[in-house]
């Protein structure tokens, strides 16, 4: 048995993974249930899959099928998105409530289904409905095809480590109140680094990640955002990171002190360790990139790096080396950040980058307004709630699943096809704000015919305050062939667009003030989701759907839903 078997063997031990009937048919079973939780001196009933938080690990390979079984022991409505999956022609698997699927009621069961058709890398899975993922969330390791090497040296040893947030407060509870409210939500109490906050909080020493490594080797950890709200910034004392994947894409490797990571993203990155035994230990911290004016969640969670010796050390006696940061406020970081990420583009791993585009879209994004209920107080701008929206339609969820009214034409009363492909109203996107800050709410959905390519600009606007925008798509990876500030022009800036080795993902960062352009190609009928992976402002709505259309070959279908997919 080789080492990458030994590697999968113990994950899949440490992953509760049940025997597979094959070798290519991976099993697990997801029991949602309640369990009693303590961080920050702060004990409360959690939602979590068996108990755990964050949840169980995923491992598979590339080719493999998984069927995971979701059975909810819970109060809430429950769905499961496996985020970065492509779910080529296994959409009824992609999770996200009422745009795929109806939500697995309580008592209920659901067998996710779907096969990892040319993928690789760090993903995750997370709830998708309500604020759930606060505490459902956990990794999904995609390891290369068998006998199939890394682009780069073998690590010693994989290390996933998952970003998150903790709220002393229930998150459903939060969120409800700020929907009634129309204001902003309470903000987190702390983040954490693989559910622990570390020794930077009060009441949280013993609750800290500790990283233990050899001198002279190399690790390979798999970075991923799971926080509800904040963009990342992550270091670590006197190392530095090489990234090598972005999203579960391998990228041209390079060098940094520091990242930063958006909710829903994924990074490998490969820390080599010093020679010798250095005499101290290391603390890797992240804090958050903050670009809008409303109030956030402004600590810093720490893990520890520590060096095995082979002396007994007391190890708390030895210097703390701190990393420093950058500024929160510090977009010439991210921008510079972001501009460094490249596709391979080798022959074995192209950047198969769509070159004739059928249809151009122009999405400007950013926050606006909703009339306050009748006979209520909002505390949202002027007595208003706050309300999110993409070219001005704040997208409202149905109450039955979009992909069974559309598989099955029922699409009367459920969706309208009609999303505007650019705003109805122009206007100075990133200059002095309209006086009607309204937005639209609607149901509406892109319809996209088999094979379209398609090019996007998603345009930040300043209506209610500049903000960054970490946008999800799902269903689909999109090539990020630009990106600026201020407003786009698509006279000049398409003609800076990188053709060559653009940087494929599945989430990406609208900038401040900015805009970015994305390709991909519409070759996976469906329903897609795209929304920010900020859940506050998906709660307000700044979210839309995809209707791509069947193909004309049997293998460019969505097949029937799965005998038991849930009902509304």
């Amino acid at each position: 048995m080789g080492a990458i078997e030994i590697f999968l063997v113990s994950l899949m031990i440490a992953s509760c993974l049940l025997p597979s009937v094959s070798a290519a048919t991976r099993h697990y079973k997801f029991e949602i249930k309640m369990q009693n939780v303590t961080r920050l001196c702060h004990t409360k009933s959690i939602v979590t899959v068996n108990g755990q938080f964050p949840g169980p690990r995923i491992v598979a390979r590339e080719g493999d099928r998984l069927e995971i079984e979701v059975v909810n022991h819970v109060h809430n409505n429950i769905s499961i998105h496996w985020h970065g999956i492509r779910q080529v022609r296994s959409g009824w698997a992609d999770g996200p409530a009422y745009v795929t699927q109806c939500p697995i009621q309580t008592g209920q069961k659901y067998l996710y289904n779907f096969t990892i058709i040319g993928q690789r890398g760090t993903f995750w899975w997370h709830a998708h409905i309500s604020w759930l993922r606060s505490t459902l969330y956990g990794p999904i390791i995609i390891l290369p095809k068998k006998n199939t090497p890394y682009p780069f040296a073998k690590p010693y040893k994989e290390v996933p480590i998952i970003f998150g947030e903790w709220f002393n407060a229930d998150t459903e509870a939060i969120i409800s109140q700020a929907l009634q409210t129309g204001g902003g939500p309470n903000v987190s109490d702390a983040y954490t680094i693989n559910g622990l906050p570390g020794p930077l909080y009060n009441c949280s020493t013993k609750d800290t990640f500790k990283l233990k490594v050899k001198p002279g080797k190399t690790y390979l950890l798999r970075l991923i955002n799971a926080a509800l709200n904040d963009e990342l910034f992550f270091s670590i004392a006197n190392h530095t990171l090489q990234i090598i994947d972005a999203d579960g894409v391998y990228v041209k490797p390079f060098e940094t002190n520091t990242l930063i990571i958006t909710p829903g993203q994924t990074h490998n990155v490969l820390l080599k360790t010093k020679p010798h035994f250095p005499n101290a230990t290391f603390y890797m911290t992240a804090r958050p990139y903050v670009t809008g004016s409303g109030t956030f969640d402004n600590s810093t969670v720490a893990g520890i790096l520590e060096y095995e010796s082979k002396t007994k050390l007391h190890l708390k006696n030895l210097p703390l080396f701190k990393p420093l940061l950058p500024a929160l406020n510090d977009t010439n970081f991210v921008t510079n950040f972001t501009s460094r990420l490249r596709s391979l583009a080798s022959p074995q791993f192209p950047a198969n980058v769509p070159l004739n585009i059928d249809k151009r879209l122009f999405f400007t994004v950013g926050l606006g307004t909703s009339p306050c209920d009748q006979n209520k107080t909002c505390q949202g701008p002027n007595g208003t709630k706050f309300s999110a929206s993409i070219n001005n339609v704040s997208f409202i969820l149905p109450t039955t699943a979009l992909l069974q009214s559309h598989f099955f034409g029922q699409s009367k009363g459920v969706y309208k096809p009609d999303f505007p492909y650019s705003p109805l109203n122009w206007f100075n996107y990133t200059g002095n704000p309209p006086n009607n800050t309204l937005v639209h709410n609607d149901t509406k959905l892109m319809v996209l015919p088999f094979n379209t390519s398609v090019e996007l600009v998603m345009q930040d606007t300043s209506i209610l305050g500049l903000e960054s925008h970490p946008l999800h798509l799902h269903g689909f990876n999109f090539f990020v062939v630009g990106q600026g500030f201020g407003n786009f022009d698509p006279n000049k800036d398409p003609s800076n667009f990188n053709l060559v080795d653009p940087i494929e993902r599945n989430t990406v960062g609208v900038p401040s003030g900015g805009w970015v352009a994305i390709r991909f190609l519409a070759d996976n009928p469906g329903v897609w989701f795209m929304h920010c992976h900020l859940e506050v402002h998906t709660s307000w709505g700044l979210k839309m759907a995809w209707l791509v259309q069947n193909g004309k070959l049997p293998n460019q279908k969505l097949p029937p839903p799965p005998m038991d997919l849930p009902k509304c």
